[in-house]
């Protein structure tokens, strides 16, 4: 078993290695810069409370003083969710991003989302202006009515690509380091349609890419940054049955430190391992039964391999872990921020809704209206002319008709939907 092991440390030490610039905050080589593991941010559990751009907007109410609504501490006793005598922004519906409860307006809003800077789960690099002309990432692109991240992820790793960007809710573009160097950020709150293929993750915006390296959720990799994270297989999507994956790890150091950012497994028969990548012993091992101890694990060895396996029935959130090398193999671990463990929210179909809503203003507009969970954003639909109706929502395949705002012009009119 040493010399399989051995075997598949030097098979995967020659895999291509994705090196993204550190200039972007989202990178997967610096993820002590983010307080989110989550596409989503479900695990967001951050002291903003104020909503808005860079919590410039208005403040949030406390949990413990909105039992008029579906969620506040009294409906999360155990804290699973992160609520509590706070006003501290959360994400405890499994919606799109962190958002809390506001003083209700004149218009009905009672909620708004909260842009938190530090809650993008690494390996995604931002929102990007996308004109068209030339488009923001110059190499392949497809289109899907079922696209999510990973979807759009796995298109361009086969493609060969570092970088894949999400748009529109079903757009797929493929690019490389050298089409962001000439990109132009967009503010992160421009990134705001719901992707066609899953209702709690963000698939770019009108005209704008949500841009991300490719080797989040890849299946092997080879790893020698001096840290960074590893996802398992198809995330931020669930994992799926029968995966078999390997990662090489061998950052600069004597020694290693993990910490577990995420870690949810079907079952006891959906296992990860942790091997000494020179002798092939088996270090540690944690499956659905048996989870990884919270806080900094520190193993006395310089390079590691991980291995991952699921059953023909396993899927699950899977995991999220950093890493870091220690010079010093008694070096004391540094306390990581946040917990090490937090279990994913739930989504639950009986909250989602698609139906008007009396008094609020896109019903005004004579159309029926699509709501997340009794909240969330429109999405613009299939391409057409600029205003056109499109669809909205994610309660069916087809969402339900949604007008654009009068006079507000598409940005970018894509390709009909084809299928990646």
């Amino acid at each position: 078993m040493g010399t399989q092991a051995l075997q598949g440390f030097l098979f995967l030490l020659f895999l291509p290695l994705l090196q993204p610039p550190g200039a972007w905050a989202g990178s997967l080589h610096s993820p002590g810069l983010s307080e989110c593991f989550q596409v989503n941010g479900a695990d967001y559990r951050g002291h903003q409370n104020r909503t808005g751009p860079r919590g410039a907007g208005r403040p949030c109410l406390f949990w413990d003083q909105t039992q008029q609504h579906s969620y506040s501490s009294a409906s999360d006793p155990q804290g699973r969710w992160g609520l509590g005598a706070h006003n501290f922004c959360r994400n405890p519906d499994g919606d799109v991003q962190p958002w809390c409860y506001v003083a209700e307006t004149e218009e009905g809003i009672y909620w708004r989302y909260c842009d938190i800077p530090t809650c993008h789960m690494p390996g995604y690099l931002g929102c990007f202006v996308d004109s068209g002309a030339p488009p923001a990432l110059s190499g392949p692109s497809g289109t899907s009515t079922k696209l999510t991240v990973q979807v759009c992820l796995r298109f361009c790793r086969m493609k060969g690509y570092q970088l894949a960007g999400v748009e529109a809710g079903y757009a797929c573009f493929c690019g490389s380091e050298s089409d962001l160097a000439r990109g132009r950020l967009a503010p992160a709150t421009d990134c705001d349609q719901i992707c066609f293929g899953h209702p709690g993750q963000l698939c770019g915006g009108d005209g704008r890419l949500g841009v991300y390296e490719v080797s989040v959720g890849s299946c092997q990799g080879n790893w020698t940054a001096p840290q960074g994270v590893i996802y398992s297989p198809d995330f931020p999507d669930e994992y799926g049955p029968d995966r078999n994956c390997s990662w090489a790890l061998g950052p600069p150091g004597a020694a290693l430190e993990l910490t577990f950012r995420l870690f949810e497994l079907a079952d006891p028969r959906d296992r990860l391992e942790l091997r000494d990548a020179a002798s092939g012993s088996l270090l540690r091992a944690f499956d659905g039964a048996r989870p990884p101890p919270p806080g900094p694990l520190r193993l006395g060895t310089a390079a590691l391999l991980l291995t991952f396996r699921s059953d023909a029935r396993g899927h699950a959130q899977g995991f999220a872990l950093t890493y870091r090398g220690l010079q010093d193999a008694a070096e004391d671990p540094a306390a990581p921020e946040g917990s090490a463990q937090t279990p994913a929210a739930p989504l639950n179909g009986a909250n989602v809704s698609c139906s008007p809503r009396p008094g609020a203003p896109q019903a005004a507009m004579g159309g029926a209206v699509c709501w997340l969970r009794e909240k969330g954003p429109r999405r613009w639909g299939l391409p057409g002319a600029p205003g056109e109706a499109g669809l909205c929502g994610t309660d069916s395949p087809e969402g339900c008709p949604c007008p654009a705002p009068p006079g507000t012009p598409r940005l970018r009119v894509l390709p009909r939907a084809t299928g990646l």
